[in-house]
C-alpha cells in the first residue's frame, strides 16, 4: 500500500511484479504520462487529468514510491485525487478529454478506410463519452 499525506486517498493493494520488463515498461509509460500531464497544465488543448490517471494506474502496478509521490504531490494530486476517491473529474477536464478523444477518433477513422473500423471507433467514442460525461464533477 502506498502511503500519502492525504488520508482520503484510496490506494490499491498490489502484488510485486514478477516481470521486470513489464515493470520498467509501466514506469516508462507512467513517466511519459506525467510529463504530458504537466505540459497539459500549461497548454490549453492537451488534457492533464487523463494523463495523470494513466500515470497513477501505471505507477500503482510498478512502483509504490512513484505512486505515493504522485498522489501526494502538492500540484499534480489535485487533478487526480477526486477521481481516485470516486468524486469524478472537473468539467474542464471532461471537455478536454472529450475533445481530444473525438479528434483522435476522427483522425483514426480518416486514416483507416474500412467502414467496419470506422463504425467500431464511433461506438467506442460514444460509449467512452457517455462514461466520462456521467462522472460526477467535484467542487475544486
Amino acid at each position: 500500500m502506498a502511503t500519502t499525506n492525504n488520508a482520503r486517498v484510496k490506494t490499491l493493494s498490489r502484488q510485486p511484479m514478477a516481470n521486470n520488463v513489464m515493470r520498467w515498461l509501466l514506469l516508462g509509460i507512467g513517466n511519459i504520462s506525467v510529463a504530458l500531464g504537466v505540459i497539459g497544465i500549461l497548454l490549453p488543448l492537451l488534457p492533464t487529468t487523463p494523463f495523470l490517471l494513466l500515470a497513477a494506474a501505471c505507477y500503482v502496478r510498478s512502483s509504490e514510491t512513484f505512486y505515493g509521490w504522485l498522489v501526494s504531490h502538492p500540484v499534480l494530486s489535485k487533478y487526480i485525487l477526486a477521481y481516485l476517491n470516486g468524486e469524478g473529474i472537473p468539467r474542464k477536464a471532461k471537455y478536454y478529454t472529450l475533445f481530444t478523444m473525438w479528434l483522435t477518433m476522427a483522425v483514426s477513422a480518416a486514416i483507416v478506410p474500412l467502414w467496419q473500423v470506422q463504425v467500431l471507433l464511433l461506438c467506442i467514442a460514444l460509449l467512452v463519452s457517455t462514461y466520462i460525461w456521467r462522472l460526477p464533477e467535484p467542487e475544486l
